[in-house]
């Protein structure tokens, strides 16, 4: 009996316009900035005209990405509500796939956008074994001093009192074929601009880490410390940190070239250092891990890994020969691939856009013995 399961960051599934680039140029798309706009009502209608204009296309790949990952289970980052997720999963998925991800779940969490962490699943796998809902928690009411995670780090950003998580911490329950399974979804904290002298991820670094040591914390208290290792849950979801980088150099006339660096420290330390789980995406070779291509200009490109599913130690062992698989064909032409891991694309894959996401999808099949 197996499970497939895929985690997706899909980049602002959204059911509403976001008119604040007009005050706040950072938030505007570079296409308006072309245009000279006069009035709020202006530049109203035509960020209404660029957002429905890009929209189609868009969630055309993403659904497409999806299909891909095949999945029985589907954690989504970057969903508005539930009402853009029906609207994506009838309008776009059910074209491709037919009769699918029947359960939604999702919960309003805490980021200023109103972007959140969802579930979708099929009522069955693959191979016809049920897949049985049985609870959902939202972690985004605790706070640091709720789980006595405040320190002097993040002292510097934060009170003890507000939401250790930036979005939320989903804990789902299932059962697959009988057997119980828990999930917790995520969406860490961004990395950010450079700040007080620091870059956006040694500035942001603390946030993380705590959301990280909150995740475990729960775990452990729903589970027991002593007992953590032999249940069945996954980490799943965009953490926004990671532990090495692919940097690239060169240019296309010259040719790139790709280096592997493992960074010093990650939030991700807090899951994988003493054992506490696997990040399954490390059994791929060390060039073909990454799930996202960062750049600002020629001086900082890289690839990356900022999408996790962390499998609990007993549920690893029972999958030591499985590898997950990173589906790349929604990325936009400007990502840089490693040779021999370009993936043919999407029909109407742009440059830079149309694209399915930033982030690429990251599935598995898991044994559930």
């Amino acid at each position: 009996m197996s499970l497939r399961i895929a985690t997706f960051n899909v980049e602002n599934l959204m059911n509403r316009f976001d008119f604040s680039g007009f005050r706040n140029e950072l938030r505007q798309d570079r296409s308006l900035q072309l245009y000279e706009i006069r009035t709020k009502e202006e530049y109203r209608q035509l960020e209404q005209a660029r957002a429905i204009a890009h929209t189609d296309d868009t969630r055309q790949l993403t659904a497409l990405a999806i299909a891909d990952s095949a999945a029985d289970i589907l954690c989504l980052q970057e969903v508005d509500n539930l009402d853009a997720l029906k609207a994506f999963e009838y309008g776009y998925l059910f074209k491709m796939i037919g009769r699918g991800y029947i359960h939604k779940y999702m919960v309003d969490g805490n980021d200023g956008r109103g972007i959140d962490v969802a579930v979708m699943m099929r009522e069955e796998t693959r191979d016809g074994q049920p897949i049985e809902f049985q609870d959902m928690t939202s972690h985004a009411h605790l706070t640091y001093a709720d789980l006595d995670l405040f320190n002097d780090a993040i002292a510097e950003t934060n009170q003890p009192h507000d939401s250790v998580f930036r979005r939320d911490c989903l804990e789902i329950d299932v059962k697959v074929g009988g057997r119980p399974l828990t999930l917790y979804v995520v969406h860490f904290k961004s990395m950010g601009s450079p700040r007080n002298g620091m870059d956006g991820r040694t500035a942001t670094m603390a946030v993380r880490s705590a959301e990280a040591a909150a995740v475990r914390r729960l775990i452990e208290n729903r589970f027991g410390k002593d007992k953590t290792a032999s249940k069945r849950w996954i980490v799943c979801g965009d953490m926004n940190d990671y532990q090495e980088r692919v940097l690239i150099s060169g240019d296309r006339f010259n040719g790139y070239t790709f280096e592997p660096v493992v960074e010093e420290t990650s939030a991700i330390d807090v899951f994988t250092a003493d054992g506490f789980a696997e990040n399954v995406v490390q059994r791929r070779p060390a060039l073909d891990r990454w799930t996202l291509f960062h750049t600002r200009g020629p001086q900082e490109r890289h690839l990356c890994q900022l999408d996790y599913l962390l499998l609990s130690p007993s549920l690893a062992e029972r999958n030591a020969s499985r590898v997950p698989e990173i589906i790349r064909a929604g990325q936009p032409f400007r990502t840089l691939f490693p040779e021999g891991q370009a993936a043919e694309r999407y029909p109407r894959t742009g440059w830079d856009r149309p694209k399915a996401s930033d982030h690429c999808p990251v599935a598995m099949t898991l044994d559930m013995v």
